[in-house]
């Protein structure tokens, strides 16, 4: 039996919490909130290949699509720019501002599909932050890229499971988009999900 794709998107979901991307990418669950539909605004530009253009000394590709073999990965990069020295980065776009490393543990996995596909090497690329209005490159090094695959395994395994992690509860469900089909609150103590079912089931 062939093991299921990653894709590339589960990567920032499953850094920001593997609960969260089990949900999306297993259960198939999707809710916006506010800061969802200010990613999806942001990325109008990126997401549409016809958008793709010359841009001085460089060519900027958008909505490429993505994928390994080797690694089971499949998506799209948000921006592939190529140099005239023939020198490709990929440049991933975030609406807001950086949190934690999800963002170049996205942009390594698409390093490592772009290396497979077109058999060369990338060493580095950018993360744009619309929050700050920055470009920040990002050495994607052997340490970054061991993260990336430890985090495709990881998510593999949920994927072939189909066993939801166990919900974090902590300040990230604050602002999680899934928090009312999470309910973080009741699975992460047997004692309230005992109150849960009795309160919904039999209304004491």
């Amino acid at each position: 039996m062939k093991e299921p794709t990653v894709a590339i998107s589960a990567i920032e979901h499953h850094a920001y919490c593997p609960r969260q991307s089990a949900l999306i990418h297993v259960d198939g669950i999707w809710a916006d909130n506010p800061h969802t539909i200010r990613g999806h605004r942001a990325h109008k530009r990126v997401d549409n290949p016809n958008m793709s253009r010359k841009e001085r000394d460089r060519q900027v590709l958008k909505a490429v699509p993505l994928w390994s073999e080797e690694y089971g990965l499949a998506g799209r990069a948000d921006v592939i720019e190529i140099y005239p020295n023939g020198r490709i980065f990929p440049v991933e776009h975030k609406a807001g501002v950086q949190h934690g490393d999800a963002a170049n543990l996205q942009l390594s996995a698409q390093a490592i599909c772009l290396e497979e596909m077109l058999d060369i090497d990338i060493s580095e690329g950018f993360v744009w932050y619309g929050g700050t209005r920055r470009k920040i490159r990002v050495l994607i090094d052997s340490q970054l890229r061991s993260k990336t695959i430890q985090t495709i395994n990881e998510i593999r395994t949920y994927l072939c499971s189909g066993v939801l992690p166990v919900a974090p509860n902590d300040k990230r469900c604050e602002s999680c988009q899934l928090l009312h089909h999470c309910l973080p609150g009741v699975v992460a103590s047997p004692r309230a999900i005992t109150s849960y079912l009795r309160r919904e089931l039999w209304g004491s």
